[in-house]
Order: C-alpha cells, then structure tokens, then sequence
C-alpha cells in the first residue's frame, strides 16, 4: 500500500512539473521571431499574438503554415495549436504567409506592411516560378524590385556590377537565353533609372499591380476528377473557380466567378457545388485528397467574413463621411449667411457714402459759383475791398477745404464698392462650397446604394441624411465626367507606353532565344500572346456562356 502511495505521490509530482508553455519560432517573409505560448492557446491566440507584434490590421488575407510530412497545412484558428499534426520538437516553426490574394492590390492593400509582405512573397513565387512570368516582365519586375530596394538610380553609386549578387530574375529566363549577367544588368538598370522618385512603397505595389495580371497569380492549383473521370485540376483564387487541363495552368477551359456559387459543401472525397440560380442541377468532382476539400471551405469562409469585415469598413466610413459632410455644409450655411449679411450692411454703407459725396460736391460748386460772384462786384473803398478780399480768401478756403471733403468721401464710397464686392465674392465662395459638398453627398449616396449588392445576410446601413438635400447640377457631372475620362486617357496612354517597352525589350532579345530551351508554358504563354488573350478577358469570355451550359461542358470533359 506504501508502496502504491507512493506511486501516486511520484505520478502527480511528474504531472505538476510538466511545463505550462512550448516555443515557437514565426517565419515572415523577411524575418524571423519567437515566442513563449501556453499550452492552452488556440491557433487564434497564437495568430493574433503575431498580428499585434507586427502590426497588421489586414488580417483576413493571412495564415500560419506548417509542413508535416511533406505535407503543407494551415493552422486552425479555433483549434489547440498542439493538438494539430505540428512537430515534437522544440521551438515549433510556422510560416506567416498570405493565404488569400487581392484582385486588386491598389484598392484593396491599404497598410503598408500587408502590401510589403506581399510584395515579398509574389517576388519570391516568381522567382521560384510557382507564378510563371514571360522574360520581357520579368526585367520590369526586378527593376521595380531594385528601386524597391536601392531608392532612386544614381550612376556615380550604382556602377557595373552592382546587381552581381542579386537575384533578379527566375532561371528559367536566365537559360532562355545566351546573355551574360552583365547584359541582363544593363537591361534592369536602364528600366531602374526610369523609376526615379518612386518611394519604397510606390514600386512595390507598381510591382503588384504587375503581377497580378499574370495568369498564375493568386491560383492555388489541386487535381480533381469530374463524374466520367477525367483528371483535371481546380484553380481557386479570388475571382472564383477555373477548371484547367492539367498541360495548360494558364488557361481555364471553364470559369464559376463567387457571384454564381451558392453553396459548396464536401463528404469524403466528393465535391458539391450548388450554383446561385436554383433551376440548374449541381455539379460535382472528386479529390483524392481530403486537404483539399477543407482548404475550399476555408476558402468561401473566408471570403464571406472579407466581404463582411469591407462593408462593416466601408459603413464606418460612410458614416464618418457623413458627419464630416453635415459639418462642413453647417460651416458653409453660417459662412453664407454671414457674407449675405456683410454685404447688405455695406451696400447700405456704401450708398450713404456715395449721397454725402454728392451733397458735399454740390456745396462745393455753390462756394465756387460766390466766390466768382464776389469778384465780380464792384468795390468803392479800400475797406471794403479789404472785407471783399477777406470774405473772397474765406470763400476759396471754405471750396477747397469742400473739395478735399468730397475727394475723401468718394475715396471712402469707392472703398466700400471694393468691400462689397469683395464680400459677394465671399458669398460666391459659399455657394461654391455648398455646391461641393453637393457633390460629395450624391457620391455617400451612391456608395451606400451599392452596398445592397452584398449578400442579404450582411447588415443593412442606412445613410441616408434626412438634414442634406442638394441638387446635383449637370456642369458637375459634366465636369466629373471629363476628369474620369481625363485619368482613363493618361492610364491608357501609360499603359501604351509599358506595353510598347515590353515589346521593344521582347524584340530585342529574340535573336538570343535558345528556342531549344522554351519549356511547356513559355510556348503557351506565347501563343496566348500572338491570339490577343490575357487572363482577364478569358475569364470574361468564358462566363459569357450561361451557367448551364458552362457545367454541362465541365462534366462532359
């Protein structure tokens, strides 16, 4: 008994020393940090830990990843970190990585270190061709990723060699060709002296805006087979669902946008996707792999609480736009009245001004017209003459002292024309700004009205102010038009001018091509040129079709 007493002593003993917290080592892009969990943290705890330290409010479009048998999984937010399939020893290593991308980075990256840690990771699937990139973009890409990193081109710095250990550009590029490091140098760096003035942030999302048009960017990639068995492989990325032949990554054969899917749920290794219109029958494909399926759900959960979190954002902004357009049309009404009254008073001011004026010039003539009627009359006797000068001295200073009255006086009514024009002015300004906030409250408006295109399940906001009505006149939208059309003239002309770079590089260095060493993808991308076809308008032209008939060509294939 003694003995098993003992046992028990020794047993709790044991469970009380066992330690309370476990190591951890977090990988981003460019660094590299550790911390000190509890074991009872779950994968949220550990996340959020992480977004705090770097200070990351974009959230939704990261993950912690951590490879398992040479498997790739993503650490589960409302599951123990331990009781994942994550490894024994300590410190236990996990990757921050991006596991959702923008479609467009410029309107949706707004922190600079989201976009920073994107920019590292695209430049880096790039290079390791996980996102294929024809030669001719690759040089624009690593001359932005260069003013990324040196700041502006200065020749008396950066000399001949200065890129020798950088790695610019992916080797399939690098093969393709018969150019030496010195020429491929001397190509970037003629792209980089152009970028002069572009902060860090500025190239790297020049960089994104790029690459993101690449027919590989943002596609997570998975083999599935339809219901006759055919194998195929499942694109998922921000705009929806691609089917691709598994020779060909770079061209969908059907496209599903996330407006046309309904639902998606999975059992074992079948698939269901329930298309938004409820007439046509579901579709399904089988995948050998179950990771796959739960990283789809995780994918639709997701993007649901993304476009969740941006209308939650767009509605505190709306409504702080709101107030700040309700105070400023206050400050523009007191404005006007005060101009309104200004100017009253000194139109009042200026007509008495201008009567006195008058009455003023008037006695002046009269002094004048007696004074010459004095000279004029006769005089007998020296001392009447003396009183006749006397009263003639008097008369003349009395006239002028008269004029200089009536010269200040219209100088005074003159001053106060200018102060109340100046005060109509002030009046115009007011209107002007009403006007404008007339124009910003049509814009509130018409974003609030958009919202509606939500899913029903998002809450409804009402922005609608019932103290703002303006009339919004055709010369502003005559004028907002020409603006727009103004900045779609100077974007198509810049694109213009990129495209005609590109393939002025691409001609140039044609005649080195080693043709030999073109690989599958380079001579689809090339055909995909000489037809005119980018990313965006295959997805276009495919969904052009009916869903209907999209989902009986995928089961047919």
């Amino acid at each position: 008994m003694a003995g098993a007493i003992a046992s028990r002593m020794s047993f709790s003993s044991l469970k009380r020393k066992q330690p309370k917290t476990f190591t951890v080592r977090i990988a981003t892009m460019d660094a590299e940090m550790e911390f000190s969990c509890e074991v009872k943290w779950k994968g949220k705890d550990l996340f959020d830990l992480v977004c705090r330290t770097l200070g990351l409010r974009e959230t939704w479009f990261f993950g912690l990843q951590y490879t398992i048998k040479d498997t790739v999984a993503w650490l589960k937010m409302d599951k123990k970190v331990l009781d994942h399939d994550v490894p024994t020893e300590e410190p236990v290593t996990f990757h921050f990585l991006a596991k959702f991308y923008p479609e467009n980075a410029e309107e949706e990256l707004v922190q600079e270190i989201t976009q920073h840690l994107f920019f590292l990771q695209v430049k880096k699937q790039i290079l390791d061709e996980k996102i294929y990139c024809p030669p001719e973009a690759s040089v624009l890409l690593a001359s932005y990723a260069v003013q990324a990193k040196y700041g502006d081109y200065d020749p008396n710095v950066h000399k001949r060699g200065f890129l020798a250990q950088e790695e610019l550009l992916p080797k399939r590029v690098i093969n393709l060709y018969q150019m030496t490091p010195e020429m491929w140098e001397e190509r970037i760096t003629a792209w980089y002296a152009e970028h002069r003035g572009r902060a860090r942030d500025e190239a790297e999302m020049e960089y994104l805006k790029i690459a993101q048009d690449l027919e590989m960017y943002g596609v997570n990639y998975f083999a599935i087979r339809n219901k006759k068995g055919t194998e195929l492989l499942l694109g998922v990325d921000a705009l929806g669902l691609h089917i691709y032949d598994p020779d060909n990554r770079l061209t969908p054969k059907i496209s599903f946008p996330w407006n046309e899917i309904r639902n998606i749920s999975y059992s074992d290794k079948e698939f269901t996707i329930k298309p938004l219109d409820k007439k046509i029958d579901v579709f399904k494909f089988n995948s050998s792999k179950l990771r796959v399926n739960k990283l789809m759900e995780r994918q639709r959960l997701a993007r649901e609480k993304q476009m969740r979190e941006e209308a939650e954002r767009t509605r505190d902004e709306l409504e702080r736009r709101l107030m700040q357009l309700k105070e400023e049309a206050t400050m523009a009404n007191e404005a006007l009245m005060r101009s309104e009254e200004t100017a009253d008073l000194l139109a009042e001011k200026a007509q008495i001004t201008e009567e006195e004026a008058k009455l003023l010039a008037q006695k002046a003539a009269e002094a004048e017209q007696e004074m010459q009627r004095i000279k004029a009359t006769a005089i007998r006797t020296e001392e009447e003459k003396r009183l006749m000068e006397q009263k003639v001295l008097e008369a003349e200073m009395l006239a002028l002292k008269m004029a200089e009255e009536s010269e200040r006086r219209a100088k005074e009514a003159d001053q106060l024309k200018q102060d109340l024009q100046e005060a109509r002015e002030s009046e115009r300004r007011a209107k002007q700004k009403l006007l404008e906030i007339t124009s910003k409250s049509s814009y509130t408006q018409s974003m609030n009205s958009s919202t509606t295109a939500l899913p029903t399940d998002l809450p409804s906001f009402n922005l609608i102010s019932e103290s703002l009505s303006f009339d919004f006149k055709d010369t502003d939208m005559k004028r907002l038009s020409m603006e727009i059309e103004k900045e779609k003239v100077e974007y198509m002309e810049k694109s213009k001018h990129l495209q005609e770079q590109l393939n002025e590089l691409k001609t140039e260095i044609e005649a080195l091509k080693l043709k030999e060493r073109e690989t599958a993808l380079d001579i689809l991308h090339n055909e995909n040129a000489s037809r005119g076809t980018s990313k965006h308008n295959t997805i276009k032209k495919l969904t052009l079709q009916s869903t209907k008939s999209r989902v009986a060509f995928f089961e047919e294939l």
